[in-house]
């Protein structure tokens, strides 16, 4: 079924976005690992996994659109302490809140419905998860100080 050129290439747009998505997540995962904070290793590994998906259901869609897969992440640059990571990572996912709701207009526009609600389903996870989780964090953060909030995570990921 060929698709409108212009979901396409935004799909490729979003695409090229998870893909950088899920290697950040991933060089944060190990870096949150290596720290021994076991917890945020934990779910940031998850949110790599999660964004894993998001782009293979991008890819599926692409291919059910006979369009190309464009398989090259965005550059982006990781964060280096606790902080900076969460801050990238929201700013990310903020990011890809604005993204995903033009991709749904896009697809609305083209009377693309079946593409729509992928993305719908990725804006809510974007939003109710991944976005909701971060700014927990930062309110942990500002309540109790960064250096019991990085204590905390040193535990399980069920105490997260």
């Amino acid at each position: 079924m060929k698709g409108h050129p212009e979901v396409v290439d935004y799909l490729n747009f979003l695409l090229r976005g998870e893909l950088a998505a899920r290697d950040q997540y991933f060089i944060h995962s190990r870096r949150y690992e290596d720290l021994g904070l076991d917890a945020l290793y934990q779910r940031i590994n998850h949110e790599m996994e999660e964004e894993t998906q998001h782009a293979d259901a991008l890819v599926r869609r692409i291919l059910v659109l006979e369009g190309v897969p464009d398989m090259r992440p965005n550059v982006f640059e990781a964060g280096r302490t606790v902080e900076e990571m969460l801050r990238r990572d929201l700013d990310l996912e903020c990011a890809v809140r604005g993204h995903l709701a033009k991709g749904i207009a896009l697809c609305e526009q083209h009377g693309d419905y079946v593409t729509r609600d992928i993305l719908v389903a990725q804006l809510k996870d974007t939003e109710e998860d991944h976005t909701h989780w971060l700014e927990q964090q930062f309110k942990l953060i500002r309540m109790i100080g960064i250096e019991r909030y990085q204590q905390s995570r040193m535990g399980d990921a069920s105490s997260s």
